[in-house]
Formats: structure tokens, C-alpha cells, sequence
């Protein structure tokens, strides 16, 4: 394995999330009209394909934090990507509903076991005060794949199984990297370092509400997930590949949540997350007020690809900071409270629609998001690092990762008490 450093992870980070996330897992929902066309699926079981993903996805999550500590970040993130090649050929190779829905419940897996695995890696390569700026910037890596998803959609519409077939591709060289690239080891603690706090001692207050808004974001954010490519082309009669341009405006805009999530963090955390919920929502009010507007579409996409990624940005790095020394768990929490969000929102909000129609159901859900804006006072704040503190802290767990390096061979370490300071893994609140 190659030593690299904290950018160089952030980056290489955000081209596995690219891979794992907007490739696997989003691309899917642009490919779905010739899919459907050529395997003459109806619309349930398209329905049915569609929902096996966040399926995989949630369960594949749950099980993440143990696979990530029992089989260390390189082979957690290895085994990742295998899902997604898998999964990507399968789709590739697809000629019934049945190897389908194999192929995206792989991708499920592959998307719900990456971003603890990243993290993982994270703890033992990179120094925990840059901690959320590096998770930021991984979790941007959506962005990136959904910008390389767009165009291919639009060039290759009609040859989905070569596009699939590319992507797998892309999917194989990150495994290759992976296994240059991340640690072999789980993450490097030194001998003399305190443990992680005990479940009773972790802040059950502020994990919870945390959870809790991310539910909430994920149930209103699904409105534009799901609905808004037909809201434009129902409501607003434009052409069908508008909705990959919106797509390619969300991703585009989504690479400002690697940077605006870190200032949020910095800053004033509650007040950042009110102000991209105001923003998630006037993106909902405006799509259904002008839907026919092409020009005014793309716009709505720019501000909800900005407000979704800074959201899911500052959710992914506060849970890694309320659970210091849990790094496999800490991107767990948020990731699948927003993940049920979605799935809770998507049934709900279709019953919506047939109850009234896209303008009206855009337009409650909009209130919805106004709503939980104004609850963000309840927010956790900022969040005390004492490494953060103490940099003579993270020099010495520097230096025990670069002595295990040099053991990789199977050796017992020794001495590891005199290579490294004492690097304790509390945290407490400035609130």
C-alpha cells in the first residue's frame, strides 16, 4: 500500500463514492425508460426493481460498521466494489426482470458498504481535526458520478447495456485502486490510547435528533428524487431529456456541498441547515410553479443539487464527530435515516399526487421543508474535538500508522507505546 496524503484521500474518496453512489446506485433511475422498453417490463415491476436498491442498500448499512472493523478498510471497500462489478454486469447482461433486480440489489450492497469503509480509512490516514472536510468532500463524489451518469444517458440512451458495461469498467479500476490505495488494517489505534465511550456515555440527544432531521430532509428531498422528472414532462409537457439535464444540474451544483457543508461546520451548523432547507423547498416551489420553463427547471435542479449535498455533507460529518473512535458508524446514522426518509416519502407522496396533482403535492411538502427550517435550533451545534486541541495528539497517531505500515508483513509490532502519544477518542460538547 502507498502512504497518501489527506487531499489525495479526500479525492481518490470521492472517485469511489462517484462509482459506488452515482453509478451504481443513482444512474439506474436515468436508464430506466429504455430498460423498460427492450425487457417490456411492466410499470410495477419496475416499481418493484426500483425499490430492491434502498432494500440492499439499508441492510447492507446496518451490517457495514462490522464489516468494516473485522475485515479493515482496504477489503470492506474491495469487497464493495466486487458488489458493484457484479451488480453493473449483471444490469449489463440483464434479459429478464429476475437478473435486474440482481443486478441493482448488488448495487445496493455496493453503495451501503463503501462509505464506511472510507471512513475507516479515514481514521488511520488522515488527522482527525480534517476529519469532516475529508468526509465532505468524499460525500461530494454523488455529484461526480451523476455528472459522468448525465451525458452518458444522453449520448447513449439507446445503448444502455454499453453504457452499463462501461461503468463496470470504471468499477473495476476503483477496486484495483483500492487495493493500492487504503490501509489492509483496521483502524490504527496506538496501545496506550483510551477506548470509545460506552454506549451509555455516547450523546442518545443530540444522535437522535440528528437522525431525526435526516429523515425528515430525506421524506421532503424524495419529492424531487422520484417526482420531478415527471413534473416536467407531465405537468410542463417538455421533452423527455430535459430530465437528464436537470440531473446533470444537480450534480453539477452538488460539488458546492464538499465546501459549503465544511463552512456550515465551521460556522453555525443549525443556521446553515435552515438556510438548505429553505433552499430544498424553494427548489420544490419553483419546479411546480413553472415546470414548462426549461431555463427555470435547470435552475430549481442547481439550487436543490446545492441544498441536498450540503445537507447530507453536514449530517455525514456531525454523526462522525458525535461518535469519535466509531468511524465505520458514524456516517451509518444520517446515511440511513435519510435513506428511510426517501423510501417513506416516495409511497407518500405518490398518494399525494393522485389525490390532488404534482403542483399542489409540491407545494405541501414545500411547507413541509419550511417547517423543519424553522426547527433547526434543536440542531446539534458545534461539536468540541479535543485532537482538534492537540496536535502533539495527532502527530503520534500518525507515527503509530506509519510504524504499522511498516509491519504489514504479519509481524508483531513492537514498542508501539514509545511511537505514539496517547490519542483519546471523547469528545465534549461546547453546548
Amino acid at each position: 500500500m502507498r502512504a497518501i496524503s489527506s487531499t489525495s484521500f479526500a479525492v481518490f474518496g470521492a472517485g469511489l463514492v462517484a462509482i459506488s453512489y452515482g453509478l451504481a446506485r443513482f444512474a439506474f433511475g436515468l436508464f430506466v425508460p429504455p430498460i423498460r422498453d427492450e425487457l417490456s417490463l411492466s410499470t410495477s415491476a419496475i416499481g418493484l426493481i426500483g425499490a430492491l436498491p434502498l432494500i440492499s442498500f439499508v441492510l447492507a448499512t446496518l451490517a457495514a460498521p462490522a464489516v468494516a472493523n473485522r475485515l479493515g478498510a482496504r477489503l470492506a471497500a474491495v469487497l464493495s466494489g466486487i458488489f458493484g462489478v457484479v451488480g453493473l454486469v449483471l444490469i449489463s447482461q440483464a434479459d429478464s426482470a429476475f437478473t435486474l433486480g440482481s443486478g441493482v440489489f448488488a448495487c445496493g450492497i455496493c453503495t451501503g458498504l463503501m462509505m464506511p469503509a472510507l471512513t475507516t480509512g479515514m481514521q488511520a490516514m488522515v488527522k482527525r481535526s480534517l476529519h469532516a472536510r475529508v468526509s465532505s468532500v468524499m460525500n461530494a463524489g454523488t455529484s461526480v458520478g451523476i455528472i459522468v451518469a448525465v451525458p452518458t444517458v444522453l449520448l447513449m440512451a439507446d445503448a444502455w447495456r454499453l453504457a452499463y458495461l462501461s461503468f463496470t469498467v470504471l468499477a473495476a479500476a476503483g477496486v484495483v485502486a483500492t487495493w493500492f490505495f487504503l490501509p489492509s488494517v483496521s483502524p490504527v489505534v496506538p496501545a496506550n490510547a483510551a477506548p470509545p465511550p460506552p454506549l451509555c456515555e455516547l450523546p442518545w440527544s443530540r444522535l437522535s435528533r440528528l437522525t431525526l432531521f435526516a429523515f425528515l430532509m430525506g421524506f421532503v428531498s424524495s419529492a424531487y428524487w422520484i417526482f420531478a422528472p415527471d413534473l416536467v414532462i407531465t405537468l410542463g409537457g417538455l421533452p423527455p431529456s430535459t430530465t437528464g439535464w436537470l440531473w446533470f444540474a444537480v450534480g453539477l451544483a452538488g460539488l458546492g456541498g464538499a465546501f459549503v457543508a465544511d463552512l456550515a461546520d465551521r460556522n453555525n451548523p443549525p443556521i446553515t441547515q435552515s438556510l438548505m432547507l429553505m433552499m430544498l423547498s424553494a427548489s420544490l416551489l419553483l419546479l411546480a410553479a413553472s415546470p414548462s420553463h426549461p431555463l427555470l427547471a435547470i435552475f430549481s435542479a442547481l439550487i436543490f443539487g446545492l441544498a441536498y449535498m450540503s445537507l447530507t455533507g453536514l449530517y455525514l460529518m456531525t454523526g462522525i464527530r458525535l461518535l469519535p473512535g466509531r468511524l465505520s458508524i458514524g456516517p451509518v446514522l444520517p446515511f440511513l435515516a435519510v435513506s428511510l426518509g426517501q423510501a417513506t416519502g416516495s409511497p407518500t407522496i405518490g398518494a399525494l399526487i393522485n389525490a390532488f396533482d404534482y403542483a399542489v403535492t409540491f407545494s405541501i411538502i414545500a411547507v413541509l421543508g419550511i417547517v423543519i427550517a424553522l426547527l433547526s435550533p434543536l440542531f446539534p451545534g458545534h461539536i468540541h474535538q479535543e485532537a482538534d486541541d492537540a496536535p502533539e495528539e495527532e502527530t503520534g497517531l500518525q507515527a503509530a500508522f506509519d510504524h504499522q505500515l511498516q509491519n504489514e508483513d504479519g509481524e508483531p509490532l513492537e514498542d508501539l507505546e514509545e511511537t505514539s502519544e496517547a490519542a483519546t477518542d471523547g469528545t465534549s460538547d461546547r453546548r
